[in-house]
């Protein structure tokens, strides 16, 4: 079974062409995460579980469903993390998971994806981001095949900068940045709801027919880059700059 988490897309994106190629099952955590299901899956010995990467480590809301959740069946787990530029030394973290859970970890692929984290980076056009997936797909590729052998991922690096990333840092960037307080949504909102039917936390709500932030935000990036009228801004941070999610390539 592929079990996949995806903000704007790429993760499901690659989950989609594993699942067609291993001719296997597919299970979105965003549904199961929004309607707060930790019902166990059943599943057969081999898990693949496609995320992105938040603050170098796989998102907590997944870290914490995957906890709470039992997969009767599971024997083998490979992660696979979409990213922007780098996963830091996730791969340690996702072990430890395997360790808690009794699963055997076969390690963490890296996929480099397009950029969506508008908070605090540029998203790139439409054709550099083609150029970006196009570029993605031998390493996914690999990925395919290697779980059709069952064979584990090969080691990633291990960089003191890499363990810093994942380790000092991921709290950090939690405390001082994961935050909902500078979302704004400006007169160009027609009310339609995209945001608050896509966010994984159940955080926004219509108010008089306006997005109203709660406290539950992950940082997904959903809202901002799938409204069709890009009437939300996160401060000034994502002035000007391009939208990005899968679909739209």
């Amino acid at each position: 079974m592929i079990l996949y988490f995806s903000g704007t897309g790429n993760s499901k994106y690659v989950a989609q062409r594993m699942a067609e190629a291993l001719n296997q099952s597919l299970l979105s955590m965003n549904d199961c995460i929004r309607s707060h299901d930790t019902s166990p899956v059943e599943t057969d010995e081999r898990l693949v579980i496609v995320t992105p990467t938040y603050a170098w480590r796989i998102p907590r809301l997944v870290r914490d469903w995957l906890l709470e959740t039992e997969f009767p069946g599971a024997a083998q787990v490979w992660f696979i993390m979409t990213c922007g530029s780098e996963i830091g030394h996730a791969s340690r973290y996702n072990r430890s998971l395997c360790q808690t859970k009794g699963l055997t970890d076969m390690g963490t692929a890296q996929i480099i994806m397009p950029e969506n984290y508008i908070a605090m980076f540029d998203a790139p056009q439409a054709e550099e981001a083609r150029r970006i997936v196009a570029k993605a797909q031998p390493d996914i590729d690999r990925s395919i095949a290697a779980v059709r052998e069952g064979r584990p991922f090969p080691p990633p690096h291990d960089r003191l900068y890499d363990r810093f990333m994942s380790g000092p840092v991921n709290p950090i960037f939690y405390a001082c940045f994961v935050k909902s307080s500078a979302f704004t949504v400006s007169e160009a909102c027609t009310g339609c709801g995209r945001c608050a039917r896509r966010c994984p936390t159940n955080s926004i709500t219509l108010r008089d027919g306006r997005p109203v932030w709660g406290k539950g935000c992950t940082h997904c990036m959903a809202c901002i880059c799938y409204c069709p009228t890009s009437a939300i801004e996160y401060g000034k941070k994502s002035l000007g700059k391009p939208r990005y999610h899968f679909e739209a390539l």
